[in-house]
């Protein structure tokens, strides 16, 4: 149970970290890191699938293309990283403070949420436990594919600009 806390805690400082960070290439970093502390909680909590796809997709695939988009563009003046730092501040600063909300929110909560366990049967073809199961799983990674093909484009098309 602790290790579980500890790999959440892991997450949500390497998530705050991918978001807070001034450098593009760090968040590279930190978003390919959260992509593989999620994926050893979702081993810890029985879904190899989905643990596997996010390895591969979001760890791997993603990352990848973040940080060769990120090596296209040009570095910032220092004028330029301060003026950046303060607008990203100013965008973001309200979530260390959700943060805080949520884990307290989770904390107050008592209850757990009913889970459906699959029948030892269901389990046999991986296009059902896909299809059937684990529809919010891939969900997320379509989602999360998306938003990688979409910060590439626009990364494109600033270059193309300038």
């Amino acid at each position: 149970m602790q290790l579980d806390w500890f790999i959440i805690f892991s997450l949500v400082t390497a998530s705050l970290w991918t978001v807070m960070t001034r450098s593009l290439l760090r968040s590279g970093i930190g978003l390919a890191l959260t992509s593989v502390i999620l994926a050893i909680f979702m081993f810890r909590l029985n879904s190899p699938l989905a643990a596997v796809f996010e390895l591969s997709v979001c760890a791997g695939l993603i990352s990848v293309l973040f940080i060769s988009t990120i090596s296209l563009t040009h570095p910032l003046s220092a004028q330029e990283k301060i003026q950046h730092m303060w607008v990203r501040l100013a965008r973001f600063w309200f979530l260390p403070l959700l943060v805080i909300v949520l884990v307290v929110g989770l904390l107050l909560m008592r209850s757990r949420p009913q889970i459906h366990m699959p029948l030892a049967q269901d389990l046999k073809d991986a296009r059902v436990v896909l299809w059937n199961f684990r529809q919010i799983d891939l969900l997320g990674q379509a989602i999360v594919l998306l938003a990688g093909v979409f910060g590439v484009v626009v990364l494109f098309k600033e270059r193309q600009k300038k």
